[in-house]
């Protein structure tokens, strides 16, 4: 209920009149059975905008973060989040974020709507990386169709880091649904998840327009976040002149 109040009465019609969605390819979403809204990663907003757009209820993972946070912008995302029926998923790994994939199964089950960004993260530089193969596993497992979609500039809108959104025109494209039944004999197959994933990436580039990098964004944001040496450490680490 909380989902159609804030889509439709609060935030919805100010979203919208404020940042005029540019909207296009959206008659691709079937309006009926299970689907999955396969999107690159650029905003904490994008959570927000897709749904905006599209007139069946979408349902989201989240980091497990967005509904631990303290004081009161702590409080107020993790009621957004748990009002939005989005899930938190701890991006550990492993069986921590099956439960997550599990819940979203569970919607395709039902023939709902699920959301998920196969880059597990957003982009460090608006470039698109590697997918990760738990949407592929979806795919196997619920039988539902992908439709790609590319957010084109809602790094432009709210850039990492920041609170405050800029008021400007979203860009968002649907892609055809993508249909991946012929591989439905071949659950847990890890060749067939990796080239389930590759080709639902290959969609979003080139829907995007963006830069495609054939490594994890989590890794490369690990190396950009590592702490540097001081130099005297980096004097010690380096061979003296010969």
């Amino acid at each position: 209920m909380f989902y159609w109040l804030l889509k439709f009465v609060v935030l919805g019609p100010v979203l919208k009149l404020l940042f005029r969605p540019d909207v296009r390819g959206l008659s691709h979403l079937p309006r009926t059975g299970p689907v999955i809204l396969a999107c690159n990663h650029l905003s904490f907003s994008d959570s927000i905008f897709t749904p905006l757009v599209v007139d069946r209820r979408v349902t989201f993972v989240a980091k497990a973060e967005y509904f631990t946070g303290k004081g009161i912008k702590g409080w107020l995302m993790r009621q957004f989040f748990s009002g939005t029926g989005t899930i938190p998923v701890d991006r550990s790994g492993g069986k921590a974020a099956q439960a997550a994939l599990d819940t979203l199964l569970r919607v395709l089950r039902e023939g709902g709507v699920a959301g998920i960004y196969p880059e597990g993260t957003r982009s460090p530089d608006g470039r698109l990386y590697r997918g990760k193969t738990g949407v592929a596993r979806l795919v196997l497992e619920s039988g539902a169709v992908v439709v790609p979609v590319a957010l084109l500039n809602t790094d432009e809108i709210q850039p990492t880091g920041t609170l405050m959104p800029k008021i400007k025109r979203v860009r968002m494209r649907f892609g055809a649904p993508l249909d991946f039944s012929r591989y439905e004999s071949t659950k847990g197959d890890r060749f067939v998840e990796r080239a389930i994933t590759d080709e639902i990436m290959f969609e979003l580039m080139a829907l995007s327009g963006r830069e495609y990098v054939d490594v994890y964004a989590s890794k490369l944001k690990t190396t950009i976040e590592a702490p540097k040496p001081h130099s005297s450490q980096r004097d010690a680490a380096e061979p003296a002149d010969r």
